[in-house]
Order: C-alpha cells, then sequence, then structure tokens
C-alpha cells in the first residue's frame, strides 16, 4: 500500500446459507484470501477475506436476528487482470451473468453470480480520481 495512504476501511458483509461453501468459492474460483474464519461446524460467526490488491469482505452464516437477506449482497471489484480472473472463474464453474466486454468509459468488466446469488462485477475501473490521492 503507498505511504501516507490508510488501509481501506470499508468492509462490505453478506449473509450465507452456506458460508463455508461460499468462504471456498470466494478462494477457489476468485482469488480472496481466507484471513480469519470463527465458529463450529457449518456455522460461521464471522470471516475475513482479503482480496489481494486491497479491501476485503466480511461474512457469515444467516442468523435468526439477520436483516441481511442471502443472495442481496452486490459488489464491483477492481483488478488488474479480468481476462486472467474471468477464465479462473469460467474453469471453476462460476455463473457468468455478464460476459467479458469493454465499457464505454474505458473498463474491461464481467459479472457473476456467486452459490448464494449474491452478484459480483469485476473490472479494471477504479473509480473517479481523488484530489490529493495516488490513484494507481
Amino acid at each position: 500500500m503507498d505511504e501516507g495512504i490508510p488501509a481501506p476501511q470499508v468492509w462490505p458483509t453478506l449473509r450465507a446459507i452456506d458460508a463455508r461453501a461460499l468462504i471456498r468459492f470466494l478462494v477457489e474460483a476468485l482469488g480472496f484470501e481466507e484471513v480469519l474464519v470463527i465458529g463450529d461446524g457449518d456455522h460461521i460467526d464471522h470471516a475475513e477475506l482479503h482480496w489481494p490488491p486491497g479491501g476485503g469482505v466480511m461474512l457469515g452464516s444467516v442468523h435468526e436476528a439477520d436483516e441481511s437477506t442471502p443472495g442481496g449482497f452486490s459488489a464491483y471489484v477492481v483488478t488488474d487482470d479480468p481476462d486472467l480472473l474471468h477464465a479462473r472463474a469460467v474453469a471453476a464453474g462460476a455463473d457468468i451473468i455478464v460476459k467479458l466486454h469493454d465499457t464505454d468509459y474505458g473498463s474491461r468488466d464481467f459479472a457473476l453470480r456467486d452459490p448464494e446469488g449474491n452478484r459480483w462485477s469485476f473490472g479494471t475501473y477504479r473509480g473517479a480520481p481523488v484530489p490529493g490521492v495516488s490513484h494507481r
């Protein structure tokens, strides 16, 4: 990470009916890194997955008091190599819902649904430049 730029502090969170299977999918098919998993048996109380270029997600098993709905999550994830990631996802049997394509704003994107029904979009668009912050 660049000196002087703080680590990402926005952690998208999601719930899953089968959190262990979702963790396996995100790690094996997409390249997230498992950092922390707290739970017993099939129930996951809390898990953290790191996205190697920066950021990550938190997830856990759905439970009665939850207001989150499995499959209701959507995220855009920046990647430097969408072609390689797309090939990896396809090889893992991912449900590709938007084919790999070039956008009119200069990004290369694709989208998929994970086994819980969540939508994950991947592409090279890094967002609008933030004044005073190095934009890799």
